[in-house]
This record gives C-alpha cells, sequence and structure tokens, in this order.
C-alpha cells in the first residue's frame, strides 16, 4: 500500500511525512522544500504477532507495512505546469490513496503561500487542480471513445455512459469518487480511466499544539467538507507527533499521557488508511515466522493464499483456520485443534480480519 502526503506548502506535511515515517525528510519554512518524492516504508505494529512470536518462539516477526511518500507542495496552476505541478501530477498517479495535509492553526511566523488561515479554501485549491488535470484526460479518453460507439462497438458504447457521468461531475466542480458505479464492471471501467480524483482521501487536519484535546473550527470545517465527498478526517499535530519519535518508548508513552494524546498520528493514518481502502490482515505463524498479510474485506482463501505465493493459489486445496482470540485462548494450535477450535475451510471460504491460517496446496 502506497500513501501519497499532499498539501500546499508549508502547512505541515514534511513534518508530519518526518514523524510517521522517522525518515528525517527536509523540511523548511519556505515553498518547494521537497521537490523530488521523500520515501518511507513504516511497519503496521501488530500486537497479535507479538503474542504469536512468544507463543510459537518464533525467529521472526514480519509487520504489515505502508510506503508513505511525500509529495511536492503544490500551487494554483499545477494542472497547467505552474510551480512543480507536472512532478506533483506525476508522482500522484503512482499512490494508492492519498494523505491530504491541512493547515489548522494561526502562527503568524509561518510563511503561508496565501494571506490567511483557510484549511476548505486550501483543500479546493488541490482539489480543483486535480479535478482539471482529470478534466483533460476525461476529454481525451471522450473523443476517442465516441468515434468508437458510434460505429456500434458495445463496451465503447457503455464506457462512454459511464464517462459522460464522470465528465459532468468534474465540469460541475466535484471529484471523480463522487461517481458511484452501479455495479463491479462499472467499478471496472472506472477505475481503468486512472484518474486522479478518483483516488481516496484521508484530511489530515494539522492543528497547534494548544489544540490538543480541544474544539477546532477549522478542524470542523475539514470534517463537514470530508463529509461531503465520503471521506475520512483525522486531526493531530504534527510537530508534536515529529518531538515523539524522538523519544524511547517509556518517554513517549508518558508524554502522550501529559498531553491527552490516546492514538499517535500513525495509528490514527493507518486506521484510516484501512478503513479507506476496505483492507485487512490474516495471520500466519510458526516457529521460522510470524507474519500479517494484508488483503481486501471480502478476500476468499485461494486469493488469501496467493499473497504468499502465487503456487498457493492456482494449487490451493484446502485452508487450515483458527481466530487468533481462540488460538491464544487455547495456548497452542495443538490445544486448538483438540478443542475443535481449528476449522476445514475451501475454496468459498472468506477471510476474516486476525484468522491465523496454515494453507495445503499441490502443483
Amino acid at each position: 500500500m502506497k500513501i501519497g502526503v499532499v498539501g500546499l506548502p508549508n502547512v505541515g506535511k514534511s513534518t508530519l511525512f518526518n514523524a510517521i515515517t522517522e525518515a528525517g525528510a527536509e523540511s523548511a519554512n519556505y515553498p518547494f522544500c521537497t521537490i523530488e518524492p521523500n520515501v518511507g516504508v513504516v511497519d503496521v505494529k501488530d500486537e497479535r504477532l507479538d503474542v504469536l512470536g512468544k507463543m510459537y518462539n518464533t525467529k521472526k516477526i514480519t509487520y504489515a507495512s505502508i510506503e508513505f511518500v511525500d509529495i511536492a507542495g503544490l500551487v494554483k496552476g499545477a494542472s497547467k505546469g505552474e510551480g512543480l505541478g507536472n512532478k506533483f501530477l506525476s508522482h500522484i498517479r503512482e499512490v494508492d490513496a492519498i494523505c491530504h495535509v491541512v493547515r489548522c492553526f494561526d502562527d503568524s511566523n509561518i510563511i503561508n503561500v496565501n494571506s490567511s488561515v483557510d484549511p476548505v479554501r486550501d483543500i479546493e485549491i488541490i482539489n480543483l487542480e486535480l479535478i482539471l488535470a482529470d478534466l483533460e484526460t476525461v476529454n481525451k479518453r471522450y473523443d476517442k471513445l465516441y468515434k468508437l460507439a458510434r460505429v456500434g462497438e458495445k463496451q465503447s458504447e457503455k464506457e462512454l455512459d459511464i464517462l459522460k457521468r464522470i465528465k459532468q461531475a468534474l465540469e460541475e466542480g466535484k471529484n471523480a469518487r463522487t461517481v458511484i458505479a452501479n455495479d463491479e464492471d462499472e467499478q471496472k471501467i472506472i477505475n481503468s480511466f486512472f484518474l486522479l480524483t478518483t483516488k481516496p482521501v484521508i484530511y489530515c487536519a494539522n492543528i497547534g499544539e494548544n489544540d490538543i484535546g480541544k474544539s477546532n473550527s477549522y478542524v470542523d470545517a475539514v470534517r463537514k467538507y470530508a463529509e461531503s465527498e465520503n471521506a475520512k478526517t483525522i486531526a493531530l499535530c504534527a510537530k508534536i507527533e515529529e518531538e515523539l519519535t524522538k523519544l524511547n518508548v517509556e518517554d513517549r508513552e508518558l508524554f502522550k499521557q501529559e498531553l491527552g494524546i490516546e492514538q499517535s498520528g500513525l495509528d490514527q493514518l493507518v486506521k484510516a488508511s484501512y478503513d479507506l481502502l476496505g483492507l485487512m490482515s490474516y495471520l500466519t505463524a510458526g516457529e521460522t515466522e510470524c507474519r500479517a498479510w494484508t488483503i481486501k474485506k471480502g478476500t476468499k482463501a485461494p486469493q488469501a493464499a496467493g499473497k504468499i505465493h502465487t503456487d498457493f493459489e492456482k494449487g490451493f486445496i484446502k485452508a487450515e483456520v483458527v481466530k487468533y482470540e481462540d488460538l491464544v485462548e487455547c495456548g497452542s494450535y495443538n490445544a486448538a485443534k483438540e478443542k475443535g477450535k481449528v476449522r476445514i475451510e475451501g475454496k468459498d471460504y472468506v477471510v476474516q480480519d486476525g484468522d491465523v491460517m496454515l494453507f495445503r496446496f499441490n502443483v
């Protein structure tokens, strides 16, 4: 999973990236500090693996991971190449989802590309540039499909009908993700257009130190905007998050308690990302390795097995499945088997979050 961290210059984007990845990306008080995207891969900490690791006395624990990409700040006119617009647009095409950072605090010492703090205005600046870029893509595709549809090419007629709906939404200033597919085939067609505004978005409201745990009118405005397009919102203080990364684990927890921070910014972002993309994890466990495998909700056993190796999916026979909670309660896999907690599942089994699985296959 690859998440692009975007935002106008000097909203705290690179500071947040530093905090969640501890990668030390350059962060300075001037526009376009980030030109080439910084990339950081972070583990998705899962306490279940730590428990299984002790149970199996495993040699290696492998968490699921997320790749965060700190993309150059964007300005008005990016769709026409202003600032670093062309680079921004090409980099954003490569990510699975967008973490859109917006400034939700007042600070006269921070240079802003706009004269005032207005997170909704800032969101709309970036959204408009993405919409304009998508509109250009759609218009090019539209002309081609229109010619094919006129000569009776059935698939082109269906694609053109969907493209008309997207074109109308974009021309009304709406994101393409507001166009709802009627079925799975339509969703595949929408995905095939590779539009920027179909990418799922998390709005990350960057608040000030003094606003932690308090109501914030800026954040309220962002939440209201996000709800209008079925996006998610999280609120955090990027500066504090970055400071937390410099502390050891014990001091970090004490500092969080003092500030009333229940979840770190990374934990919030990971949870929101998984929810947004409809993801979950199943687990494998043994003496050699305990590991989390990220899959889409609704994935069936053979396809889940294919995440480990394509041969597992091709030659799938069955899966031995035990719920994580049952395995821990029983104390061992053999004990769980004796108590009837281990099930044999076939090709139609829909994998559940936290399933501990062992696959049988033949190639």
